[in-house]
């Protein structure tokens, strides 16, 4: 009787380099990976507005958009659970490493 590979909850990751492969596993749908790019993108740009304007709102507004856009990527496009809700830290910057590969190419946008 074969069993299920183990689900993020379940794995225990020993870092993030081992981390990450597990995280592209979980973005193969291109437009879910296009809505973390906009969503990782855009929460930049409100983060460097919400020092420069010394703002509240969008320093609120960046993490609400970019999780907003990366929870509807998964559960529309990939329907999966976001691998945030189990290894926030190593998500939050998977989402950044990610970001950089698809600028850089090494990631189909």
């Amino acid at each position: 009787m074969s069993q299920s590979a183990p689900s993020a909850e379940q794995r225990h990751f020993t870092g993030f380099a081992d981390f990450y492969p597990y995280y592209l596993s979980e973005h193969r749908d291109r437009t879910c990976r296009r809505l973390h790019f906009l969503g990782t993108g855009s929460a930049s740009v409100l983060l460097l507005a919400a020092a420069a304007c010394r703002s509240w709102a969008l320093l609120a507004a960046a993490p609400v958009t970019a999780y907003g856009l990366a929870w509807i990527g998964h559960f529309v496009f990939e329907k999966n659970r976001p691998a945030t809700f189990s290894h926030p830290w190593y998500s939050l910057a998977g989402d950044f490493v990610m970001f950089r590969d698809m600028l850089l190419g090494r990631i189909r946008f």
